[in-house]
């Protein structure tokens, strides 16, 4: 386990983070050259093109040579399904507006997730062969936004295809179309999904930032592997218009990078009303224009902050690791409440994996019937999965697919239920209850375990993880580095009621200062534990 550096603690609080050891770890792969980019933020770059360092162009073409480095050769990080061919062309003309500079994501590179839909040169596929050529019509809000902000959109990034609701016994990080995704801090081991692609490679320095997907645990869970913050912003915050679905009363778009401040500066840029979107009607007047304004060195200081210990237990190093974390908390000024438990904790899994079945083939037909040249619907896809078995199935078939697809519609009485029974236990017999009964600013919680090996015979195996109650209620969570458990990072995870992203970010800013705990991946090739 790497020492935690606590910048400004006091030596009471040190010794306890300084007894813990680093893990014995393979070499790491060769000739990776040092990268000008690496860890750079946002406003360093904003700082370069003012000063003439740097243009959009430069910026551009130093993150493509970098993926062509590392992601396409050397470690091949495989996170980067499809480079947008239009992206240096885009950074020229974003260069040549001189005297409008749209704001601080103006000339910054960012990748995106391969179910949002861009109508331009490139595939937008959730990584299945089943959608190869077949292009949307329009696109989807989030690159919208992107594009009016001034980002640059670099490429397409890869996922578990279909963001992981093909299969029970899915290796996170793979697609027929795009292979395996690895861990850029050990590449034996899986970055996490469904938003592998945007986790590693914004881990790695290919992007500025990246832009994931979240039905339940797709942004926080591969942020937490790759040592990033990810935002799972409140249902409504972000529109889904666009985005190939799972389930609409779960989905969201969320940011990926490797500061509090760069997180928020790209969900300033995504947030807003989308007349496509009915969801984004209930953010009018909740969202900010600028997230950065909320972001406290010192925002710890008074917050409380529940501990939901339930959510503790799967890893007694972690848990060695969260405990210290707390004490650096209160340490800063935190009052802790712990434990601080979801009252129906554990009772809701059953119906959110109902919810989702029918909610899979209901929203997978409408967004399919509207794409020219796309298959029909979720039996179309699984029919086209059975014709190419050797491509698209030869390690883990389709058992949820199958599962969707016997589902009735929306009106079936069994899904209704179950969907209330969600909302009641998440929201006002869960996450609200808890906080109302003490007071709370927000939640904390390992948001995942260390990213275990890649398996292509059994599937995933990961353990723990905190993202079920936040993600079926619509409610934000936030995930930051936490620090290292056997050379692996994880993240910590705080939660709360539906909007509270302000108070979220400004706790999750100042922790991130107090902990200093992000460290760039090193390429090992394997560990040795």
């Amino acid at each position: 386990m790497h020492t935690t550096a606590l910048a400004g603690l006091s030596a009471a609080v040190l010794p306890v983070f300084a007894s813990t050891r680093e893990v014995a770890c393979s070499p790491a792969i060769p000739e990776i050259k040092p990268f000008e980019l690496d860890e750079i933020t946002i406003a360093d770059l904003q700082a370069g093109m003012a000063s003439g360092k740097f243009t959009a162009r430069s910026i551009t073409e130093k993150y493509l040579a970098r993926i062509d480095q590392i992601d396409k050769q050397g470690p091949a990080l495989n996170s980067v399904i499809e480079i947008n061919p239009e992206a240096q062309a885009i950074a020229d003309a974003l260069d040549k507006e001189h005297n409008r500079r749209r704001g601080p994501m103006h000339g910054i590179p960012v990748l995106i997730k391969d179910n949002i839909d861009t109508a331009d040169q490139m595939q937008t596929t959730a990584g299945s062969l089943a959608l190869l050529g077949s292009k949307p019509t329009r696109d989807s809000f989030v690159a919208q936004k992107l594009r009016e902000s001034g980002a640059v959109i670099l490429g397409k990034t890869n996922l578990s295809e279909w963001a992981n609701i093909r299969s029970s016994h899915s290796s996170s990080g793979w697609s027929g179309r795009g292979g395996q995704t690895i861990n850029p801090y050990a590449l034996d081991r899986n970055p996490c999904g469904s938003s592998s692609g945007s986790g590693a490679a914004a881990a790695a320095s290919l992007c500025a930032v990246a832009v994931g997907s979240e039905t339940d645990g797709s942004v926080v869970c591969p942020a937490s592997a790759n040592g990033l913050v990810g935002i799972k912003p409140t249902l409504g915050l972000i529109s889904r218009a666009g985005i190939i679905p799972i389930a609409h009363s779960q989905d969201t778009a969320g940011p990926m990078a490797r500061t509090v401040r760069d997180a928020a500066i790209l969900l300033s840029a995504l947030a807003g009303v989308d007349p496509r979107d009915s969801a984004t009607s209930a953010s009018a007047g909740k969202a900010a224009a600028d997230y950065t304004k909320f972001l406290d060195p010192n925002g710890l200081h008074g917050a409380r902050i529940g501990i939901a210990r339930k959510y503790f237990g799967s890893n007694d190093a972690q848990d060695q690791l969260m405990n210290n974390l707390i004490d650096a908390m209160k340490h800063q000024g935190a009052e802790i409440i712990d434990p601080a438990d979801l009252p129906t904790h554990g009772k809701f899994d059953d119906t959110e994996f109902l919810v989702l079945l029918y909610e899979l083939k209901a929203d997978l037909n409408v967004y399919l019937a509207a794409r020219p040249g796309a298959p029909r619907s979720l039996k179309d896809v699984i029919d086209f999965n059975e014709r190419n078995r050797d491509k698209e199935m030869p390690y883990f078939a389709q058992d949820i697919f199958i599962k969707a697809e016997a589902k009735g519609p929306l009106t079936t009485k069994e899904y209704t239920d179950a969907l209330e029974t969600n909302h009641r236990l998440t929201r006002q017999e869960g996450i609200d209850a808890v906080m109302d009964k003490f007071h709370l600013d927000a939640i904390m919680a390992p948001t995942a375990g260390p990213a275990w090996l890649t398996d292509f015979a059994n599937g995933d195996h990961a353990v723990g993880g905190s993202s079920n109650a936040a993600a079926v209620a619509g409610y934000p969570d936030i995930t930051v580095p936490a620090g290292f458990v056997f050379g692996l990072p994880v993240g910590i995870s705080f939660f709360g009621r539906a909007w509270s992203e302000p108070t979220l970010l400004k706790i999750a800013y100042s922790f991130e200062k107090t902990i200093q705990a992000r460290r760039p991946p090193r390429f090992l090739s394997t560990l040795k534990l």
